[in-house]
């Protein structure tokens, strides 16, 4: 199953809506994918429809230094433990939306990611019931201003910024998370290229350790660390991250006003 959220191009005043991705088209559903649903309307052809954030989270839990090669070219210990950091709500954009380059940071990085998102409340849970509590995975882009990052002990500077979680472009829920590729290209060249069996701690093992932290919510958003080839953007340059089973989200850099 494909879950989105989106807006049809066709209404004048459109609202935010959830639906489910079939043959090219989108069934609109209601009231979420969280909780029980049913089809609500007519499909409309996904060329027509606007595809936003498919979820607005309570929170984005990050994971940093989670790929062994990873680990590797930023010359860092492998971790005994996740290291968990958080990005706020309002960072999250969609796909094809504008990744905002903040004036105080001259160097703005991407990192691709597997994002993991909830589909109930999780709390204490085990490794073994963690596939219980998500509803499925999408792409995600944790940009990062590096120089920041760098000059800071933590990260909630360089990571929070307004535009600085791309999500999308949809929700995929039948999915096997163990070994995926995950890639990113800069203006169509290919700069990262990994495997998520090359993460260090599994999706169910960050899940299960998470929610002994905090409270998971139904679409909050686990973010799953980022293979090597981590790079600078500019403005004007356009970003993919690619996810196997999963698609293409695309966004582009642009100048904060």
């Amino acid at each position: 199953m494909i879950f989105c959220r989106y807006i049809s191009r066709e209404i004048s005043h459109p609202e935010p809506q959830f639906g489910i991705v079939e043959n090219h088209q989108v069934i609109p559903i209601a009231p979420n994918p969280f909780i029980a649903y049913e089809t609500v309307g007519e499909p409309e052809p996904l060329s027509s429809v606007q595809l936003l954030s498919p979820v607005i989270p309570s929170k984005v839990v990050a994971v940093g230094v989670n790929y062994r090669s990873h680990a590797q070219e930023m010359n860092h210990p492998i971790p005994e433990e996740p290291l968990l950091f958080l990005k706020p709500p309002s960072s999250v954009i969609g796909p094809e939306e504008t990744i905002l380059y903040p004036k105080m940071s001259q160097r703005v990085d991407y990192e691709a990611e597997l994002a993991v998102i909830l589909k109930k409340q999780a709390k204490n849970i085990a490794i073994e019931e963690a596939k219980d509590c998500i509803l499925g995975y999408s792409c995600f882009n944790d940009v990062t201003a590096r120089d920041l990052q760098k000059k800071d002990v933590q990260w909630s500077r360089s990571k929070g910024f307004d535009t600085f979680s791309a999500l999308g472009p949809w929700i995929v829920s039948d999915l096997d998370p163990s070994d995926l590729s995950v890639e990113s290209y800069l203006n169509g060249e290919m700069k990262q290229n990994g495997r998520t069996s090359d993460m260090i701690f599994s999706v169910p093992a960050l899940i299960s350790f998470i929610s002994r932290v905090m409270t998971l919510e139904p679409g909050d958003v686990v973010t799953t660390g980022t293979p090597p080839g981590v790079g600078p953007m500019q403005t004007g340059d356009q970003i993919d991250v690619r996810i196997e089973g999963i698609g293409i989200l695309r966004n582009f850099v642009g100048k904060e006003s």
